[in-house]
């Protein structure tokens, strides 16, 4: 692959992972499989290392999904939340004890764990005390659901045991049973609810409920896999976990110390086939080295341990007869074929859908009409087809074929040159678009605008209150106060929020606006070399493809965006209501002291807070990444900072910078 093909289908790649993050850990709605998700995520670790050059700090290679949502206030973990590798096959477990054992220059002990299916929590206690839980979120901050977790009785609030430490946090994993969710379910479709897709998905989604009192009716569960302290009890993760049973907290029967991979191996085969008993879903096992001294010889990459591994478990297969197949727009214009099939039974669930993906995949399974296929839930998720009974065919069934205009608003579609999917170019009046669009614009990232969800906008717009973004800004309470699960304080906080929304500044504007193949990244780098919207709109693609990280599909998709007469009408409406469109001082360049400077900041600080630091940082020049990475310069550390993450540093060889240290290098100590 040439260099400029892998630049090309690396970006599409990260949008991809970056779009599929989102879906499963803020939506609890994730639209593939595991196992797909890791063959993204397999091919660019590949391109990355095959062309180095090309790889960034913010790379979804060097950080982990995020969770996190405006609801909650949100703490940094004192010890970072890390995902784990995945491995499918036998082959790649046994490599992964190759290297293991080639550290330990001998055999090492295991730890098998069952890889519960729900929403990982960690728990911090303070002198016996339940003091804080947070969610995963990006791995280094969490929401803080404390007053959620309080309600699941398998949590102890309070340890009277003596001798343990006085600070330390408890990793587990927040399960809904079985039986629970299917109530749940069936109480939802009465009430006319969608119901959830899997227990996962109702575990996380009941985690982020603003009422405690729903949380507690839904009788959630824990199961705890993890104990960290400064003060550890024992040298082995298998002795402090049984000390924190001793403890009082809810530790799996299941758990078993292996002595070597032999016995790893005999362990996963047997929960293959008895993990159908267990009143919770799991979706494979867990493998950790036992002792955290080699753990700690092991270390970890960017984003995962070195030291642990989980095996996935085969998806359930079933046939079943493809009846036909419709066609879905998202909210970024992408059109996604999903099958309709005759209802079969598939991993507890009646499977009538299933997701086809693109036009080269109805092409490669060759698919027609009435044929029977094979239907698999991937990751025990989501339905998809993955082959075809090609002998049980009938003669003269007609093929599928991909639609060519727009199953909503009749746009022809358009397949870019390297691109996978068909997407509706009509962005400013396809209904799915136009509702996506606002969606984006209102997000946290953006202009967050509190109280305005996916149902609100859908509401919104089918009672003609909005068409585009702009039109948030006409809407008065009285038009949303007689609207259904809305109500006077509803209304009042979006108004609010919406005038709130109009100090939102220059760079995050760009990004709400929605260009597309612009992110969050990129808007910030136009801000910098554009001062006002006015001048970007002069803007033609040599000058764009000037600017770093700025390639000719950005340039091309920025130039489009500013041809449309419509998207030109909007601005000017959002400029007429106060929008701000010219640069935001906050973020204006002002020193080159840490010009080149890639800086991770980690830990707590006394003289300014974390996004303040952000600041100082890229107002000197410098560059704030999220991940530890061989191109980090130094890392700005505080006070709590993760031991982890000081010996990763270490290994690499990574200065570390006070707080003092660093206000005196820009000039302001």
């Amino acid at each position: 692959m040439k260099h400029s093909e892998a630049k090309i289908r690396i970006e599409k790649l990260r949008q991809e992972i970056e779009e599929h993050n989102h879906n499963y850990y803020v939506l609890n709605n994730p639209v593939i499989s595991d196992f797909e998700y890791d063959l993204l995520l397999n091919e660019l670790e590949t391109l990355e290392k095959k062309f180095p050059e090309l790889v960034t700090d913010d790379s979804p290679t060097k950080r982990v999904g995020s969770d996190i949502t405006t609801e909650f206030r949100q703490y940094e973990h004192q010890y970072p939340m890390l995902s784990l590798g995945n491995t499918y096959n036998e082959d790649e477990l046994r490599e992964f004890n190759t290297r293991v054992e080639k550290a330990n220059h001998a055999a090492a002990e295991y730890v098998c764990e069952l890889k519960f299916d729900g929403a990982s929590i960690s728990i911090t206690y303070r002198n016996g005390l339940l003091y804080r839980a947070l969610t995963r979120g990006d791995g280094t901050r969490g929401d803080d659901v404390t007053l959620n977790i309080k309600t699941i009785k398998s949590i102890p609030h309070k340890i009277t045991v003596k001798g343990i430490p006085e600070e330390f946090v408890m990793r587990g994993e927040i399960l809904m049973p079985i039986e629970v969710f299917e109530r749940l379910n069936e109480e939802r479709n009465k009430d006319g609810l969608t119901p959830f897709a899997n227990p996962r998905n109702a575990a996380s989604g009941t985690l982020k409920l603003l009422d405690s009192r729903i949380v507690a009716s839904r009788h959630l569960d824990c199961q705890f896999y993890f104990l960290l302290s400064e003060n550890l009890p024992h040298d082995t993760h298998y002795d402090n976990l049984m000390e924190a049973a001793r403890w009082g907290f809810r530790v799996s029967d299941s758990i078993k110390l292996c002595k070597n991979i032999e016995e790893v191996i005999s362990f996963i085969n047997y929960w293959e086939s008895e993990r159908k008993k267990l009143p919770f879903e799991i979706d494979g096992v867990v493998i950790k080295v036992n002792s955290l001294t080699l753990q700690s010889e092991l270390g970890y990459t960017a984003k995962s341990p070195r030291w642990a591994i989980a095996y996935k478990y085969k998806a359930e297969q079933v046939t079943t007869r493809l009846l036909s197949v419709s066609f879905q727009v998202g909210r970024t214009g992408n059109v996604t074929p999903v099958a309709n099939l005759e209802p079969v039974l598939l991993a507890g669930s009646t499977v009538k859908r299933a997701t086809l993906h693109n036009a080269d995949q109805i092409n490669l399974l060759d698919l027609h009409l009435d044929d029977m296929v094979y239907v698999e839930k991937g990751g025990e998720i989501i339905p998809k087809i993955v082959g075809v009974d090609h002998s049980s065919r009938a003669k003269g069934s007609k093929p599928v074929v991909f639609i060519n205009t727009c199953p909503e608003c009749g746009t022809p579609l358009v397949r870019n040159e390297g691109e996978a999917n068909h997407f509706c170019p009509n962005y400013l009046h396809c209904p799915p678009q136009l509702k996506g669009r606002i969606e984006h614009f209102i997000s946290r990232k953006a202009m967050d605008i509190d109280g305005l969800g996916e149902e609100t906008i859908d509401l919104l717009f089918s009672k003609g209150l909005i068409r585009n973004y702009a039109d948030l800004y006409e809407l008065k309470a009285e038009q949303l106060v007689p609207l259904e699960r809305l109500g006077e304080k509803s209304a009042g906080n979006i108004i609010r929020s919406i005038r709130a929304s109009l100090e939102t500044p220059y760079h995050r504007v760009l990004f709400a606006l929605g260009i597309r193949h612009v992110g969050e990244t990129v808007a910030k780098t136009i801000a910098s070399r554009f001062s006002s919207i006015d001048d970007l709109m002069k803007a033609d693609n040599e000058q764009l493809k000037s600017i770093r990280e700025i390639g000719p599909k950005i340039a091309s998709s920025i130039v489009a965006f500013f041809s449309d007469p419509d998207n030109i009408l909007i601005i000017n409406r959002l400029r007429s209501f106060g929008i701000n469109f010219s640069g935001d001082k906050k973020t204006d360049i002002t020193g080159d002291k840490l010009k080149g400077k890639s800086i991770l900041i980690s830990g707590v600080f006394t003289k300014h807070s974390r996004e303040e630091y952000k600041y100082l940082i890229e107002k000197n020049g410098g560059r704030n990444v999220s991940a530890l990475s061989g191109n980090t310069s130094f890392i700005l550390a505080g006070e709590n900072m993760g031991p982890s993450k000081r010996l990763k540093a270490e290994e690499a060889g990574i200065p570390l910078m006070s707080e003092s240290e660093f206000l005196k290098l820009i000039g302001e100590e």
